[in-house]
């Protein structure tokens, strides 16, 4: 019988958790309320900052609260063009301009939006990472959905109801730079969560993972598994459908 492996060892999670200490808070929408759903509330970005862990900025949008006297903070994701000092609209009737909040049933095809809700309500689930983008591709108000084109390439249809941030995701192009020395990729991590570096399973004994021993780094039996595979040998390709390389030009089916 072999050791446990990394894969089951990140399961109940231990030295596996994300490093969550210096993070500045969840990066979410306001609070769903009367006032965003049947007018707009105004605010104004107080700050932009730097969220450890997370590729794209955050900033801090100041509203006031409409029920009691306080004023209330909310992290938004920062949009690509957004300022200290700007007002930001958020609800039904905010007008169509880069970093305000609006329902997806309100904005017109072709609008470029950030951060949107999966479910109305849940205060933003897509289209969050840095650079990204999402595209609001047919509205079917007489059923209430509207059909979005993801960073994926993939379309989904979600409620309109559901809000989304108007713009980009500020901080793209993260990628395009490389790392260039392990250092970077260590600092990038360390923030993350431990998943650097990443020893490969050919690399190991055989007590230690499935493709390890042998002679020469080989895996030495098909890297495909199935999907009830136990878990001390769901290693490599889980139930894929496909494996290779991706060959030929691949034809976009826009079904409605």
């Amino acid at each position: 019988m072999g050791r446990v492996i990394r894969g089951q060892r990140k399961g109940p999670g231990g030295i596996f958790k994300a490093h969550t200490t210096t993070r500045k808070g969840a990066a979410k929408l306001r609070r769903l309320d009367y006032a965003e759903r049947h007018g707009y509330i105004r605010g104004v970005v107080k700050d932009i900052i730097h969220d450890p862990g997370r590729g794209a900025p955050l900033a801090v949008v100041q509203f006031r609260d409409p029920y009691r006297y306080k004023l209330r903070h909310e992290n938004f994701i920062a949009t690509e063009g957004m300022y200290t000092g700007q007002f930001v609209y958020c609800g039904k009737k905010a007008t169509l301009n880069v970093g305000n909040c609006a329902p997806l049933g309100t904005l017109p095809e072709g609008t470029v939006v950030c951060n949107i809700e999966g479910k109305a309500g849940d205060r933003g689930a897509l289209a969050r990472a840095s650079g990204n983008h999402a595209i609001v591709v047919s509205q079917n108000p007489d059923a209430g959905k509207t059909r979005v084109k993801l960073p994926s390439g993939s379309k989904k249809v979600l409620c309109n109801t559901s809000r989304a941030v108007i713009g980009i995701v500020a901080g793209g192009g993260r990628i395009d730079k490389p790392l260039l020395k392990a250092g970077r990729a260590y600092h990038k991590y360390k923030v993350k969560r431990n998943c650097w570096p990443r020893v490969r399973g050919v690399a190991m004994n055989p007590v230690e993972h499935p493709h390890g021993g042998g002679n020469h780094q080989h895996i030495g039996k098909p890297s495909t598994v199935r999907r009830n595979t136990p878990a001390g040998r769901k290693v490599g390709l889980i139930a894929a459908r496909r494996t290779g390389r991706l060959r030929g030009s691949r034809k976009e089916k826009d079904r409605e």
